[in-house]
This record gives C-alpha cells, structure tokens and sequence, in this order.
C-alpha cells in the first residue's frame, strides 16, 4: 500500500437486553488492535448499539433496521455505500481502497454475506460451526473449534471462494490463538490467597432474566464482599442497585473500564459462558461457569471437563437445577483453597491474549495483498 493509504475497515455487529453485549465488545476489541493502519466504521441495527460502539471512540452508523432481520437491510447499506453522505462508507466502494467487512451477528444468512462482498472482503465471527458461508474468511475463536474439520469443510462444500488466501480459498482463523481479548489481559501475574475474600458475578451484557440477581440469592451466605457486573445493556441494573443497598457486601458495577483489574482482585468467579470465560482464562482466576443460551454450551461444558472451570450447567434447560449448582460449587470453591489453585493453573495456560492482534494483523494483510494485486493490474 503506499504512504499514507488506509484500509477501510466495517465491523457489523449489535448488541441489546436480548443479545447482550458480546458481539459488540470482541468487535471493538479487535478494531482497538487495528490502530493506525485502518479506518474503523461500525454498522449497527439501532442507536442503542451505535452509542456503546461511540463510547468506545469508534464511528458508528445506525441504519435503523431489525438486527434480526439482515437481509432486509441490504437496500440500506446499498443506499450508504453508492450514495451516502458518510465518507468512509462511500469509500469502501472505491475499487482500488482495501476493504474488509467483519460481520458478527447470529442472525446473518447466506444471501446477506454475498451481497457485502461486491464492496470488499468479508470475514464472518461465528461460535457454532455447522454451515459453509460464502465468505472470504472466517473466524471461531472458541477452543473446542476445529481446524481440520473446517478446512475439509470448505474444501468440499466451496473449493475456491476468491479473495482471501489470493483465490485459494476461504481464510480460516480457528481456535484459541485467535481469541480477542484487550492488552489488559496479557501477561498479568495473580495469586490464589488461600481465603476467598471477594467473589465476581458476572452474567454478560443483556441479562433480561436478572440472573446475577438469582444468583445473589443462592450465594448470600458465603462470607465475602460480592461484585456484580451490571452490563451496559442489563435491563435490571436499577434493581440490583437497590439490592446492593439493603446487602452491604455487594457492591455493583454498572459501566467497567478496566474489568481485568476488577478480575484480578477477586478470589473466584462466577460467569456466563462467552468471551469472560477466556478473559478469566487468560489471568488465570477460578471460576464457576453455566450456559444461558445453546450457543454457550459447547464452551462451558468443556470448561467443565477439563476441569478448567466448575461447570453449574444450562440455565436455560433447568434454571432451578443450574442455580442451586451455582450456590453449591461457589461454597465448595471457596472452602477448597487447592482445588481454586488447580483450576487456575489449568485455565492460564489456554489463552496467550493476542487474538485480537492477530486477528487484526491477518485481515489487514490480506486488504495490503489484494490492494498491491489491484495496483498492479492498472495500465502502466
């Protein structure tokens, strides 16, 4: 690319009560890593996804639409990209200015994807693989994803989606390497203290059911000051406020700006399954973990047999069953001062924290590759 030259770079994602947060955070944790080398744009469904991407210091464009409907949106982004006013979005359509569109959302379809890639390359996050996409990379960065199986996948159902590996095929990033966890999460050093003084519940960024606040329920009589993260998109946050007012052990967190700091001065976990589950992995804090949503169980599950984590089970199978297993494992973690130095022993070396950058890198070498390949095709 020459001097001065800048990929254009589109993360579509949302995030709201129903969906949560999670979407949105390992986006911007990836455009974060970005920096410099690229201009970021956020396409969201709604305002309320656009001001959390805002918050972060990212432009974002609210297209009004059903994030649970994409397809219906193409005639929207059709309007931004041939006729808007928005500049970067005017400019992924340039041919010789690299692009790429990383989309993460679980309601995309296939007709969605193969319209974006007449305006760049597009790179799919998805956690549950089971479909051939045309795209031009995709991710899985869970640690249960399997390469192999991918890569006969693709092999068979698409041989050559053009654009990423130079028309051989679609770009893979598979696996725990590729986990997008923020800096804050590298190379920090934590200590398992012998007594359990103070215990993380945390149940993602929607949380409709008020789960943190059921589980504050089962876990009020364990001898410890509790922190209770209230994600930006949490509906109850008014209502564990009020809680934490009438039980002085308990202490909410509405808006987190450094959540491995919080992470590293607790003594034990309790989380949803998702991006936490690596984040805790990564500084190596014993955990308790349950699945609120099919699409979590694959990743709280095998935290549970191999005893990375006490898994309390799904949530959204047996709510009862799952909360008094929540109550149950945090009283027997807290009394078993080896058992939390087991489990954080075997989580810290799961993740490295440099899926973010790696992710990055990887992308914007392909948009330097096919913007050269570009450039040399122009008449002399």
């Amino acid at each position: 690319m020459e001097a001065g030259e800048k990929a254009y770079i589109v993360f579509r994602a949302d995030g709201n009560a129903d969906i949560g947060a999670g979407h949105l955070m390992r986006c911007l944790t990836i455009a974060e890593q970005i920096g410099e080398r690229g201009h970021v744009v956020f396409w969201c469904a709604d305002e309320e996804s656009a001001a959390l991407v805002q918050a972060r210091g990212f432009e974002a464009q609210a297209l009004g639409t059903d994030y649970r409907a994409m397809s219906s949106e193409l005639p929207r982004l059709e309007q931004l990209l041939h006729g808007g006013n928005h500049n970067a979005l005017h400019s992924v359509k340039h041919m010789y200015t690299p692009s790429v569109i990383l989309v993460d959302s679980y309601f995309v379809t296939a007709e969605y994807l193969q319209a974006l890639r007449a305006y760049g390359n597009v790179y799919l996050l998805e956690d549950v693989p089971g479909r051939i996409w045309p795209v031009d990379g995709v991710i899985n960065y869970n640690v249960f994803a399997d390469r192999r199986s991918y890569e006969e996948a693709y092999r068979q159902g698409r041989e050559n989606i053009s654009g990423s590996d130079g028309g051989q095929g679609t770009k893979l990033f598979i696996g725990a390497s590729y986990v997008p966890l923020r800096s804050r999460f590298v190379g920090r050093d934590y200590h398992v203290r012998e007594q359990v003084k103070e215990l993380l519940v945390t149940t993602g960024g929607g949380d409709r059911e008020n789960i943190a606040g059921k589980i504050l329920e089962r876990i009020k009589d364990v001898e410890c000051r509790i922190h209770v993260v209230s994600g930006p998109c949490n509906p109850h946050g008014a209502w564990l406020e009020g809680y934490a007012q009438t039980h002085p052990r308990v202490t909410v967190h509405r808006q987190v700006d450094d959540m491995a700091k919080l992470m590293l001065q607790c003594d034990l976990a309790v989380t949803a399954g998702g991006t936490t589950v690596y984040e805790l992995c990564a500084l190596g804090v014993p955990f308790v973990c349950f699945s609120y949503a099919e699409n979590q169980e694959a990743l709280t599950e095998y935290a549970g047999r191999q005893k990375i984590s006490l898994c309390a089970g799904k949530y959204h199978g047996d709510s009862a069953g799952t909360l008094d297993n929540i109550g149950n494992l945090v009283r027997r973690a807290a009394e078993d001062w080896q058992l939390r130095r087991q489990l954080s022993q075997r989580a810290k070396g799961l993740v490295d924290g440099l899926g973010a950058k790696r992710l990055a890198e990887g992308m914007l070498v392909q948009e330097e590759r096919r913007y050269a390949e570009n450039i040399s095709r122009l008449p002399k």
